[in-house]
């Protein structure tokens, strides 16, 4: 079976970066396929200890087992239970207690603030000596897509690796546009899946030992077709390809790259931030692309990526707006909820790598009441620019993501919206499911099915429509 455009909406939400072949009973591994995951998780494991050691930290909390419901450690899903840090920083208040009362005090003062906390403690800072990028264009193709007449284009960005020859980094990219538009065209980038075959093989085993069986395709347009009726343009851009999704990784990729093969220092970026460097550099690109208007580029993303489009967002200003997937905590989910996923998780050997090493500390001695931030200010970074956060049902989507803590989360960001002369929510009761919120500048909706945003696309569409205007189609 090959994964489709569909399956991947229910995998990754089941399958991590750290997988150990034992969780996927029947999987059957060859020899070479068995030694390939032993050493990465080996090398995980290393790169993990070295990061607890150098912090000084001997002991973390544990996260939730969100596989194994009758398990000594399942997620929490009571609401009495799910706030015990109720009390969020202020965006309009600033360190040093400065009420932020014009746009001016946010943009000089505040809004630097908060991106020098979440660069300290969350997902860490960018080097300075990030090396530059060259695109080459591959190849380009007309030919057409769901009758619509496209042109495709395969790029790569080179990275310079003058300073380690020994680590090649790569950004492969794949641009399609409408090939009959009247001018420059908006653009979504994508952060696209890389099914990795290790990964599917153990995914499916699971679901067979498991006696679940896949859901059929999701009914009418998908989400590239959607935007071509529209006469938008893609790009589909796969972050893996530039820094691995595992903390094997970090030793390569651009992060690698960066400090030349060593370890990363506690400040230092991690994937998430890594994986927003790049989709910049495409955006990059774009800016140079005379058939894209690249003051409406787009980037959306589902769970992990949800994460990284959402952190694209509100670090690169040039970004013209949103669609955050199922991002749950570590995206727009409140870090000091205590409902599904936990702290516990994010700072655990599969997902630590997303983030800063000092974001370990707060599983230790500190708690996520500590944190100086929380993602309610990585929302309201995005502000002014409209941003629309998806997600489906918890019964079939499952608590972890923690919906709910979005909702908090994208209301908290309101001021500042409203400060910037712009609308956040248009109430903080959450909606059923199926209501778009659509009024506002911070879009919202939850759909009836699982871990994909598929179904919230053409609310997302509609959203879009009052920002980003295409140019018609020339006539035949």
């Amino acid at each position: 079976m090959r994964p489709g455009k569909w399956i991947y909406t229910v995998a990754m939400i089941m399958v991590t970066a750290g997988f150990v072949a034992a969780q996927f009973p029947g999987m059957n591994l060859t020899p070479a396929e068995k030694a390939k995951l032993e050493a990465q998780q080996k090398a995980t494991e290393a790169d993990y200890h070295y990061m607890l050691d150098i912090l000084h930290l001997t002991h973390l909390r544990p996260g939730a087992n969100g596989l194994n419901p009758k398990a000594p450690n399942p997620p929490n899903t009571n609401e009495a239970l799910a706030n015990p840090y109720p009390n969020l920083p202020n965006p309009l208040v600033s360190n040093l207690g400065v009420r932020i009362t014009t746009p001016q005090l946010w943009w000089k003062l505040r809004r630097p603030e908060i991106v020098q906390d979440f660069d300290r403690d969350v997902y860490g800072y960018v080097p300075r000596n990030v090396p530059k990028v060259t695109w080459i264009l591959v190849s380009e193709k007309h030919g057409t897509s769901h009758g619509i007449p496209t042109l495709t284009k395969h790029l790569i960005g080179h990275v310079n690796n003058s300073i380690d020859p020994a680590i090649t980094v790569n950004i492969p990219l794949t641009l399609v546009l409408p090939a009959r538009a009247s001018g420059p065209v908006p653009v979504l980038i994508h952060f696209g899946f890389n099914f990795n075959p290790l990964v599917m093989k153990g995914f499916l085993a699971m679901l067979k030992a498991r006696g679940i069986k896949l859901p059929p395709p999701p009914k009418g347009p998908g989400w590239k077709q959607q935007l071509l009726d529209a006469d938008w343009g893609y790009a589909i851009l796969d972050p893996t390809s530039y820094q691995a999704d595992n903390g094997a990784g970090l030793r390569s990729g651009i992060i690698g790259l960066v400090n030349r093969g060593r370890p990363r220092r506690p400040e230092q970026w991690g994937a998430l931030r890594a994986w927003a460097w790049g989709a910049s550099r495409v955006l990059d690109y774009l800016q140079t692309d005379p058939a894209v208007n690249a003051k409406e580029v787009a980037i959306e993303g589902l769970s992990r990526y949800g994460k990284a489009a959402l952190v694209t967002m509100a670090y690169d200003q040039r970004f013209a707006i949103a669609l955050i997937g199922s991002s749950g905590k570590g995206g727009a989910t409140l870090f000091r909820r205590h409902f599904g996923e936990q702290m516990g998780n994010l700072a655990g050997a599969g997902e630590y790598h997303w983030f800063a090493g000092n974001f370990l500390k707060f599983d230790g001695p500190l708690n996520a009441g500590d944190l100086p931030v929380d993602s309610h200010e990585l929302i309201a970074m995005c502000a002014p620019r409209p941003i629309f956060i998806s997600y489906g049902s918890p019964k079939v989507e499952g608590n972890w993501v923690d919906s709910r803590g979005s909702y908090m989360a994208a209301v908290a960001a309101g001021p500042v919206y409203r400060l910037l002369g712009k609308r956040g929510l248009p109430s903080a009761t959450m909606p059923p499911l199926g209501v778009a919120l659509l009024s506002g500048d911070i879009g919202w909706r939850q759909h009836h099915g699982g871990h994909t945003d598929l179904p919230n696309w053409p609310a997302f569409m509609k959203f879009a429509s009052k920002y980003i205007k295409a140019p018609p189609p020339l006539k035949p």
